[in-house]
């Protein structure tokens, strides 16, 4: 009790830390870390102190956690080595995982402890089921490609052909069948031999049909055959023929191989199981089994076969006619599980031991284990389809079952035409399932200088080269992260390249030599070569392409849906479901609406005020050239007001305005403006002789300018308009006289004054000497303001105001920033 006390409260330790740790990450990656690197250099060298110390820590945990297994921690000195060694860490964390499990289930009692009694031998414990010694997943045996009697042909440039020499239940001949064809990177490809037959398949009846399930028979019960031997194959082909459901899985090795070796074919009846071994020499000719595996009379049941498929035609000249992928089956009825071991768990109750997936497939004989979870991976997917069959034809109504068993078979047969195309390596654009393009974008940041990346490329070029040549896997020769690490670091020298080869880079150490040649090379012309980012930019597909077209230039089989898509025109609505028929702009609306957005329109305020000030200027131009009296531009203005358009016939321009319906609009009262002390005595003059009554009337007009509403008449906006002009025309009459006013006092001033200086010059002459100056009656010249401001017998002259709205000048100025009549307050004492 008290040990699991003492757990509780030190996992509750370790756990607030973590989260404490964890929390305070966080929050310093929220930071601007370059941004404080570089404006503080205190800052820049702590946080590089920082970063040395976790690097140092976490690389000895890495090494610590590494002891007493196969995998080496990796030694971390720069950021950068934490991408390098990658997968190196995930092996050192897996193998941490894997023991916490041991421990939990020990911990819980789902194993037992390792302490046994002293009387009692020891009882080994047992192994995590998620471990896989390493002399089973990396075994060390002889290639069994070297004793094919048709070996692999990793070097030819020519497009992979079918290696078929029969063809059995064939609809068109085999001559016919083997053409060639352009694909879409305009490759030579020859077509699916079977290509015909498979889509003009028609399934049995009995796929069709709801029945019971028959029983699968006892694991322990039965045994499987292993057929290593051509008549083995031929006895197991006749009992094949009387079966109407096979089914079939497969296993494949290729870490010691370049494409890639079918090891082992697993087929199963209702009643047997056979465990046949595709690494004999005579494997090619195991294309006898297509009088079975192309027979649509018989349901080929699979699981998962997109892989399988390319297996069997590339190894063993097999193809599939009559296919049912139960991955399908389980993908339509929407599981939420689609792997094998779901399935076998889910209507078998079997807990199948994936583990032996990652098994190196080539050892013989086959381990025990290993020979018995092949045997159950199509021991009971015989059962499994019967259920899934079932399944599907559930649905109700009985078609829509029947229309769900064809979707699934139209995938299956989808499945069944997929080609095994040879590849060849592109080493400029780095194109293709072996290129080193898609690695780059996967496992690389983009960092890498010019002769970095030139490295990188000749590197990969070479790898690529030799494991063709040697058959093996370009893994086999240097795994990714070794590849990486030397392109990053440019060793210097032979013997530093040889300290940054893997342990297992045997063929990488054995030419290390002429590898080092190759990187001296291509640091030389990485001088001169392209970055990472203009390569990036050059493979880009270009911008006209949409999204659409990238998915079915990737996915080939969304090009037959294309014709069922919409056409955008189809999909867009003529009008809008929130405003219905309005149009949103003039623009927009047709001309066949003209006629009702006539009689809603009306003018602006603003307009007539403009038109005045236009017609202001026009009868001073005549005044001036004297064509024109005060009666007739009343008259003129009269008649223009008249004759505006008032059913809409002239339809405005899309311009701006601002329009606040019932509210009145305040125009600054414009200042008096004269030029002399002259003019502002005429206007007062005017403005006695004009009267209280009419004086008032003006100011009004002018400081208002009434907006009309919408519910007006039309013989009420006309009368309107009318009487405006009317007292417009008056208006500019008034100002008329006063502007004559002006200019003939202007006239007599400038003669009295004329006269004055004349008799001043004869003047001074004779009085010039007798005379002196007097200062006291002076005028001022430093405070001339201030003392016409003191003369209150002199009319003050009116300022300039910017910002005062007059029907003559120009429109007024806005205040941007508060400005206020008066003295500038700059020099204040």
């Amino acid at each position: 009790m008290a040990s699991s006390q003492d757990f509780k409260s030190f996992q509750e330790t370790v756990q607030g830390a973590l989260v404490s740790t964890t929390r305070l990450a966080n929050q310093v990656a929220a930071e601007d870390l370059s941004f404080q690197r570089t404006s503080n250099p205190a800052v820049a060298e702590e946080l590089d102190d920082v970063s040395f110390r976790l690097l140092t820590l976490t690389s000895s945990l890495l090494q610590s956690a590494a002891k007493g297994t196969n995998v080496a921690g990796p030694s971390l000195e720069d950021a950068d080595d934490v991408d390098v060694h990658w997968s190196r860490i995930v092996d050192v964390l897996d193998n941490l995982l894997e023991k916490a499990d041991t421990c939990l289930d020990e911990y819980t009692g789902a194993i037992k402890r390792k302490a046994a009694p002293v009387d009692q031998p020891a009882v080994p414990a047992k192994k995590s089921r998620y471990t896989l010694d390493q002399s089973i997943r990396r075994a060390n045996v002889l290639k069994p490609q070297n004793t094919f009697e048709i070996k692999p042909n990793n070097n030819s440039a020519s497009p992979w052909k079918p290696t078929l020499t029969t063809k059995p239940h064939a609809t068109l001949p085999l001559d016919q069948s083997l053409a060639t064809f352009q694909d879409e990177s305009q490759s030579t490809q020859f077509k699916h031999p079977y290509e015909a037959e498979i889509l003009s398949t028609t399934y049995p009846e009995a796929i069709f049909q709801t029945k019971e399930p028959i029983p699968y028979l006892p694991f322990e019960s039965t045994t499987a055959t292993f057929v290593d031997t051509f008549d083995g194959v031929l006895e197991m082909l006749d009992e094949l023929k009387n079966a109407t459901e096979i089914a079939i899985d497969t296993e494949h090795h290729d870490f010691r191989t370049y494409t890639g070796l079918l090891s082992l074919m697993q087929i199963s009846t209702r009643e047997k199981d056979w465990i046949v071994d595709t690494l004999q020499p005579w494997r090619h000719k195991l294309e006898v089994l297509n009088e079975v595996f192309a027979d649509p009379s018989i349901i080929k049941v699979l699981h998962g076969a997109y892989m399988d498929i390319i297996w069997l035609q590339r190894d063993c000249g097999l193809y599939i006619v009559g296919l049912f992928d139960t991955f399908e089956a389980a993908c339509a009825l929407q599981y939420p599980g689609r792997s094998l071991a779901y399935l076998l768990k889910r209507f078998v109750d079997f807990d199948a031991d994936k583990k032996y997936q990652l098994a190196d497939w080539r050892i013989r004989p086959l381990p025990e284990e290993m020979f018995y979870y092949a045997r159950s991976d199509t021991h009971y997917l015989l059962y499994v389809y019967d259920n899934l069959r079932n399944e599907i034809l559930s649905f109700s109504p009985p078609d829509a079952g029947r229309d769900l068993m064809r979707q699934v078979l139209d995938k299956s047969k989808e499945t069944s035409l997929r080609r095994h195309e040879s590849y060849t390596y592109d080493a400029k654009t780095g194109q293709g399932p072996f290129g080193w393009f898609n690695m780059l974008i996967r496992q690389s940041s983009g960092k890498l200088s010019k002769e970095q990346f030139s490295v990188f490329r000749a590197l990969h070029q070479w790898r690529d080269e030799l494991a063709r040549k040697e058959d093996e896997s370009p893994l086999f020769v240097m795994n990714n992260a070794t590849l990486f690490d030397i392109a990053r670091r440019l060793p210097p020298d032979p013997k530093a390249l040889h300290s940054l080869l893997d342990s297992g880079s045997f063929l990488a150490k054995r030419e290390v030599t002429t590898l080092f040649g190759i990187i001296t090379k291509a640091i030389e012309q990485g001088a001169n070569g392209p970055t990472v980012a203009e390569v990036i930019r050059g493979n880009a597909p270009s911008t006209t392409m949409g999204i659409g077209e990238v998915a079915r230039t990737v996915l080939p089989q969304l090009k037959e849906r294309a014709n069922d898509t919409l056409d955008a025109k189809d999909i867009i609505s003529s009008s809008s479901q929130l405003w219905g028929g309005i149009p949103i702009s003039s623009r927009w609306d047709s001309q066949s609406k003209t006629s009702t957005l006539k009689q809603s329109q009306f003018e602006l305020p603003w307009a007539h005020f403009v038109q005045s000030a236009k017609l202001a200027d026009n009868t001073n131009e005549d005044l001036n050239h004297g064509t024109t009296t005060l009666e007739d531009a009343a008259v003129e203005n009269a008649q223009l007001a008249a004759s505006e358009p008032t059913n809409g016939d002239i339809i405005p321009l899309d311009d701006e305005f601002t329009l606040k319906a019932g509210m009145k609009r305040k125009a600054s009262e414009p200042e008096p403006s004269s030029e002399s002390d002259a003019e502002s005595e005429s206007d007062n003059e005017t403005s006695e002789q004009t009267g209280p009554a009419s004086e008032t009337k003006i100011r009004a007009s002018d400081e208002e300018i009434a907006v009309p509403d919408e519910d007006d008449s039309e013989g009420d906006k006309k009368s309107r308009r009318v009487k405006k002009a009317e007292r417009k025309a008056q208006r500019l009459a008034q100002k008329q006289v006063k502007k004559e006013r002006r200019r003939r006092m202007k006239a007599e001033k400038w003669a009295q004054k004329k006269n004055k200086s004349a008799d001043s010059t004869s003047k001074e002459g004779a009085d010039e000497s007798d005379e002196p100056f007097d200062y006291s009656k002076a005028k001022s010249v430093l405070k001339t303001d201030h003392a016409v401001a003191n003369n209150t017998n002199t009319a003050r002259k009116a300022r300039f105001n910017p910002y005062a709205l007059t029907a003559e000048g120009p429109k007024p100025a806005r205040r941007m920033h508060g400005e206020k009549t008066g003295k500038s307050a700059t020099f204040k004492r």
